[in-house]
């Protein structure tokens, strides 16, 4: 009876502010996973039996995954984390594709729905890449701009900074917001090489949107970066719209993209928002990415040095500001560990991250570490914070579980530290980057 991995989605949680996860809690949930994902790698009956024999593998497997989970944000968490693994085509000649979804429900009223996916037809002639996402959720914004609070002032220069509403706000600034997001790319290979181009589009729409900090009833008035922002530059600080197409070009030479050993891989994605597509301003912004893997040992694969970086930029017009460049707004939400989605935002940003992975192991692929190291900058014009002015750190270890030899999904476990007191627990499947 041939058994996938357990665990067929990623789903991870962020403990953002100086929470620490209670140990009790973390301690079960690891016995529970590694009893669980052994299980998945063991398919012979415990009952004395005879194993049935087996059956031809299916070209798609699909797993329904119970979630179930807390941490101070969310509070408690329930719901379904399915994930899939397909193959479009002959073994020899199409890559692996993937998709996670989630189905989430919090204590805190939030509601998450996902479905991620990067499909691999026939003979790697072409690519899609696919992000849905509808949100009912909070999330706390910092202001724009990496560095200290105290570097970060609410207004955008057209009133005395002295004045109380204009000050830094030291602290966290919550905001509940509804989010929709359509976004699709068809990517077509060039020839026989590992060259993709194509197009894509692009819909976003962050609506119910309500700053809790916000009162413009006191004397002096209590603003807000998100609110500040939008009256600036001219969006409702209700509602939103982002609509456009892209031009993307791919280059993908990984041996596969849910857990690599070689290959690198780069993207640039310019995406053009203009207004008679149903944006609420003209607009275009620039992804330019790259990844690639350095091994140690000839002979052990999994032992190497991966290495993660990505520029992402306003190019032009004037971007809503939950719009914006953010950490871990990227298709999987993998970057910045040891931060919460958002931590940091601005016009321009860069992200760059080292991660070195190695097997427990002597012999067998079950059981592996990670230690990770990642750094983001984002720049805030009107605050007159550049790019690498500030480099905020995160850094952490991990376990990884291969909870599936033949697609080498992994159950990740990772814990990291940040500045200013910032940490988190996550848990997820396949590897990070």
């Amino acid at each position: 009876m041939y058994l996938s991995g357990a665990f067929g989605f990623r789903m991870y949680l962020v403990l953002h502010t100086e929470k620490f996860l209670a140990m009790k809690n973390f301690t079960i949930l690891l016995i529970l996973l590694l009893s669980t994902a052994a299980f998945a790698q063991d398919s012979t009956s415990v009952s004395g039996k005879k194993p049935k024999k087996p059956k031809k593998e299916k070209k798609v497997r699909i797993i329904p995954l119970p979630a179930i989970a807390a941490n101070p944000t969310a509070g408690f968490m329930f719901g379904v984390a399915p994930g899939a693994y397909w193959m479009m085509g002959d073994t020899s000649n199409t890559s692996l594709s993937n998709a996670l979804g989630t189905i989430i429900f919090t204590t805190k009223k939030q509601t998450l729905i996902t479905a991620k996916a990067n499909t691999f037809f026939a003979g790697d002639r072409w690519n899609m890449i696919t992000d849905l996402r509808y949100f009912i959720t909070s999330q706390p914004t910092y202001g724009l701009g990496t560095g200290p609070q105290s570097a970060k002032p609410i207004g955008m220069g057209s009133a005395d900074f002295t004045d109380n509403p204009y000050q830094p706000i030291e602290t966290e600034q919550m905001m509940e917001f509804n989010f929709l997001r359509i976004h699709n790319t068809l990517l077509k290979r060039y020839k026989e090489t590992r060259f993709f181009a194509g197009l894509g589009y692009h819909f976003d729409y962050h609506f119910k949107i309500d700053d809790n900090l916000l009162n413009l009833d006191t004397v002096p008035q209590i603003l807000t970066s998100h609110y500040a922002y939008s009256v600036h530059y001219g969006f409702d600080p209700e509602a939103y719209y982002t609509s456009g197409i892209s031009l993307n070009v791919l280059y993908d030479s990984r041996d596969n993209a849910v857990n690599p050993y070689r290959g690198r891989f780069a993207f640039a994605n310019i995406r053009m928002n203009p207004e008679f597509l149903g944006s609420t301003k003209n607009s275009s912004l620039l992804w330019l990415e790259y990844r690639d893997y350095l091994h140690l040992t000839p002979s052990r694969p999994r032992h190497l040095i991966g290495f993660w970086t990505y520029g992402w930029f306003k190019s032009s017009g004037t971007v809503p500001y939950l719009d914006l460049p953010g950490v871990g707004w990227d298709q999987f939400g993998r970057s910045g560990r040891a931060y919460t989605q958002g931590r940091f935002r601005g016009q321009n940003m860069m992200y760059h991250e080292i991660e070195y992975r190695v097997p427990l192991q002597r012999k067998k692929e079950m059981f592996g570490a990670v230690a990770f190291v990642n750094g983001t900058t984002a720049s805030n014009k009107d605050g007159d914070i550049s790019l690498y002015e500030y480099l905020d750190i995160g850094y952490g270890i991990g376990l990884r579980v291969m909870i599936n030899k033949k697609s080498r999904a992994n159950l990740n476990i990772d814990y990291a530290f940040g500045e200013y007191g910032a940490q988190g627990f996550y848990f997820g499947l396949n590897e990070v980057f």
